[in-house]
């Protein structure tokens, strides 16, 4: 009795680690199953791309997730060492419109308490001057303008509060006005530099978002492929353990497989094609797809036997069932005709019997 217990607690114990192991699995299947989702969601509907296929040669040539990181961060460094540059060169611009004789009214912030312009930010809903434009430019504490484009915003934002606080027919409405039209001048000559950085920065972002997908793609290729793998051990570890169980369960008698074979045939096809899967299992060779199929149920190992004994006597009872509910709704709708049937003949029974009685009053009142 102890080796008997012994023996069952060992079974237990290899189950429940089988059974961690596989929810383990199922979480990192998961993983895998909601990337590939996310990729297809993202991938437009009307021009759906095939899925990336790796070369499982080639993985090694495919750059980590550390080395894009860090790929990311030098490119990032660099163009922005780029855009230094071009808001450096873009000063000069920035100065020579300074410097102009119609540019002191937008030097500063405007003074509105001071010039009594009471409803001027009810028009002006963010004000602007060249003094903060500077301040922004020249910082160092990373709150600075981190784009050419967000400068040249700037000083048309100076011009154009101007020209709208201000009456068309006033001098710093046409001030502002003449300021703007040079600016735009100067800024359309410098303009293709700011178009290549732009068009080179989104050659190397879509470069970079290329080698991410790759990366991700190899990631969970590998991913799939140990689970795979794992999967494949769990399988033989779940075939030890059944095969321990037949080990120690009785062989199955002459008779049983008689009445094995008989039951065999009362399977619907569905069932039938299931149960020979069964057999194909522990007999790779057997034909189970063939149109005509030959079963030796003495060939088979206690193993198979046992698998489809359980599976044909669940099937069986399961086709009952449905039999058995199939005939309830047969009686019931044979009893419900029935009924009515009854029910007309009742009806026409008595519309005769009226009609007698009505023929013999007629009768008995001319006799009369």
């Amino acid at each position: 009795m102890e080796g008997t217990a012994a023996k069952v607690e060992d079974f237990k114990g290899r189950v429940d680690v089988l059974i961690t192991k596989v929810d383990k699995l199922e979480q990192r299947v998961n993983e895998v199953e909601k990337f590939y989702l996310t990729t297809e969601k993202k991938q437009p509907s009307t021009s759906r791309k095939a899925p990336i296929l790796i070369d499982k040669n080639k993985e090694k040539h495919v750059p980590s997730m550390k080395k894009l990181q860090q790929d990311a961060s030098r490119r990032e460094a660099a163009a922005a060492k780029r855009m230094q540059e071009l808001m450096r060169q873009f000063g000069t611009i920035f100065r020579q419109i300074t410097q102009h004789k119609w540019a002191w009214p937008f030097m500063q912030p405007v003074d509105v308490e001071g010039l009594g312009l009471h409803d001027y930010y009810q028009i002006i809903d963010r004000p602007m001057d060249f003094s903060t434009i500077k301040n922004q430019m020249e910082a160092k504490d990373g709150t600075g303008y981190k784009h050419i484009r967000e400068i040249c915003a700037d000083v048309r934002l100076v011009f154009k509060n101007a020209m709208k606080y201000n009456d068309e027919k006033s001098d710093v409405h046409d001030m502002a006005k003449t300021l703007l039209e040079k600016f735009e001048e100067k800024w359309l000559q410098f303009l293709p530099k700011v178009m290549e950085e732009e068009k080179r920065q989104e050659g190397e972002e879509a470069e970079a978002r290329l080698n991410m997908q790759l990366t991700q793609e190899t990631v969970h290729t590998k991913l799939a492929r140990d689970i795979n793998n794992e999967l494949y051990d769990v399988d033989m570890h779940i075939e030890e353990l059944r095969e321990m169980i037949v080990k120690r369960c009785r062989r199955i008698s002459i008779m049983e497989k008689r009445r094995l074979g008989i039951d065999l045939t009362k399977l619907c096809p569905e069932d039938l094609s299931k149960a020979l899967d069964i057999v194909a299992q522990n007999n790779p060779s057997f034909p189970s797809t063939a149109e005509n199929v030959e079963l030796d149920i003495n060939a088979q190992s206690e193993s198979t036997l046992w698998r489809l004994k359980f599976f044909v006597k669940d099937a069986l009872k399961a086709e009952h069932k449905s039999s058995s509910k199939d005939d309830d709704d047969n009686i019931t709708n044979k009893n419900a005709a029935i009924s009515q049937d009854n029910d007309t003949a009742s009806k026409r029974k008595k519309e005769i019997c009226d009609a007698v009685a009505k023929v013999a009053k007629r009768r008995n009142k001319k006799l009369g």
